[in-house]
């Protein structure tokens, strides 16, 4: 018997359709994966069955929890069941966390609102369910604050907040999107052995098939509010049948054609570069300390060169980033662009920093929501002693978004009314917009789903060899540095552990981090359809 069963679930907002017949089951001790893109109605699916869902929602057909119907419930018997019959992990824990209570406060209330019991015994099993979560109090005490944790570790707050009450269901969406490798892994090893021990059923939500892969019982690929294939994850991978599924399958293990190559000129060289910063003071009357962010860090990238920085969070990739864009001073070392330096007298080198330029992480909040695209994407002008003016800055406003795929009338839209991936085209043409010789793309499609990504890597490949463009890639995700880059270079605590061409460190990794690495990276099966 099925502990979470949907039948024929249809969904509409203010009468326009999102969900169209959608059909799954979750058993108790399985994992469901339900793979889909962004708008494939993944996220709503899942708030349907909690009833979480906007003002002009309804919805028609069977959701049932233990042959509880779900639909005709009312709001009280409702809230009874979120958090206790149901447990929900999101995607960005920092939204879902209240950063002005302490980690054990906020598990503690999951408890206190369900069940009467003291706050003492609250907190008792608050501290459980943390170190269920693995984060023992001995190390993580309760009265630490979200700010105060990595990324990973405030995803365990709140997988701990979802099952300190050990629900029957948990959901789980997108929990490991913005990992590194090596906590991704962590969290679904996790996730896999809260199924295990607890008997709970576990409805996973992602868009990368390679996160499923081993973890998975069953998959359900969702496309546009439809289920277009579903069945045993096993045989799924292997005899994949509609085109949409398989198309999926091929984006996330799409390798760009590129054109072009390196020369032997280096553009970029980094010198035994050094860059402290100074900790807080510890007590009233206690000394300051100095804490190495990158420590006698040496490299080069040659012009034309595709260059792959990766490593946890942590280990200085950003502030190794920030140092070749002029933005902090090293305390030793250099870095020299072309053979100047980026930094010239305490000042950024202007003449050097307009031949570099950026591309972040979340496009949208690198943009301001309000100004046009037009003047989006001309931002870098002010680096310009003399910057196009009239018909030649419209010009050259309407060359920078063809050559990302995007129309010419884009440029009097807001950057609310685009997509995510439609965002990161616009971030890359405003990059391109001054002829740079170096853009840094600063984990630049991490967030976007399998086929968004191989769109926006096969466009930089094919930028890259059009203007002889030199990129250096900084990613977590080693599926993308890996079908990108030549080189790559592997960060830890601040030093360069190994380098070498991509596919050798890959394949034959020396440095043992490196290994770990390679390891934890979701891998699909080698023997898929």
């Amino acid at each position: 018997m099925s502990l979470l069963t949907i039948e024929n679930l249809s969904l509409t907002i203010h009468g326009t359709p999102i969900l169209k017949d959608v059909s799954m089951r979750v058993e108790a001790g399985r994992i469901l994966g339900v793979i889909g893109e962004s708008g494939s109605g993944k996220s709503m699916t899942a708030f349907s069955v909690l009833q979480l869902l906007p003002h002009g929602a309804a919805c028609c057909g069977r959701i049932e929890l233990s042959e509880q119907d779900l639909l005709a419930a009312g709001e009280e018997e409702l809230c009874g069941l979120r958090g206790k019959e149901v447990g929900m992990v999101f995607q960005e824990p920092m939204t879902a966390l209240n950063p002005l209570q302490t980690i054990g406060a906020q598990v503690a209330e999951t408890i206190l609102v369900h069940e009467r019991v003291s706050r003492a015994e609250a907190m008792t099993r608050a501290a459980e369910a943390l170190r269920r979560a693995e984060l023992p109090e001995e190390k993580f005490p309760l009265s630490r604050y979200p700010h105060e944790l990595s990324g990973g570790q405030r995803q365990r707050v709140v997988i701990a907040m979802a099952i300190a009450l050990r629900p029957k269901l948990l959901i789980a969406d997108e929990p490991t999107t913005a990992l590194d490798v090596t906590t991704q892994a962590q969290i679904l090893a996790l996730l896999k052995r809260l199924v295990s021990e607890d008997g709970m059923g576990l409805m996973l939500i992602s868009h990368d098939l390679a996160v499923v892969a081993d973890l998975a019982d069953e998959l359900v690929i969702m496309r546009t509010g439809e289920v277009v294939e579903s069945g045993s994850a096993y045989h799924l991978f292997r005899n994949m049948q509609h085109p949409y599924s398989r198309a999926l399958l091929q984006a996330s293990g799409h390798v760009p054609e590129r054109s072009g190559g390196a020369q032997e000129v280096p553009l970029l060289e980094v010198r035994n570069v050094v860059r402290e910063y100074q900790t807080h003071l510890h007590g009233w009357w206690g000394k300051t300390t100095q804490f190495r962010a990158v420590d006698d860090v040496s490299f080069e990238i040659r012009k034309g060169e595709s260059l792959g920085l990766v490593g946890e969070s942590g280990c200085g990739k950003s502030t190794l980033t920030r140092a070749i864009l002029g933005l902090e001073e090293v305390q030793k070392g250099e870095i020299l662009f072309d053979g100047e330096p980026v930094i010239d007298e305490h000042h950024a080198n202007r003449e050097v920093r307009r031949r570099m330029q950026v591309v972040f992480q979340d496009p949208y909040g690198s943009f301001n929501p309000r100004w046009r695209v037009d003047r989006l994407i001309t931002e870098p002008y002010h680096l310009l002693d003399a910057p196009p003016l009239g018909a030649a800055r419209d010009e050259a406003i309407a060359e920078a978004l063809e050559n990302v795929g995007l129309s010419v009338d884009d440029r009097k839209k807001y950057i609310h009314e685009f997509s995510g991936g439609q965002r990161q085209r616009i971030a890359i043409a405003r990059a391109l917009i001054i002829r740079p010789d170096l853009i840094i793309l600063d984990e630049a499609v991490s967030a976007l789903d399998v086929s968004v990504r191989a769109q926006v890597l096969d466009l930089l490949a094919d930028l890259g060899g059009k203007y002889g463009l030199t990129y250096l890639f900084i990613s977590h995700d080693l599926s993308v540095v890996r079908s990108i880059t030549e080189r790559v270079l592997v960060m830890n605590s601040g030093r360069i552990v190994e380098e070498g061409p991509t596919d050798r460190v890959f394949d034959e990794p020396e440095n043992d981090y490196t290994k770990q690495l390679v390891a934890a990276a979701p891998v699909l099966p080698a023997d898929v359809a």
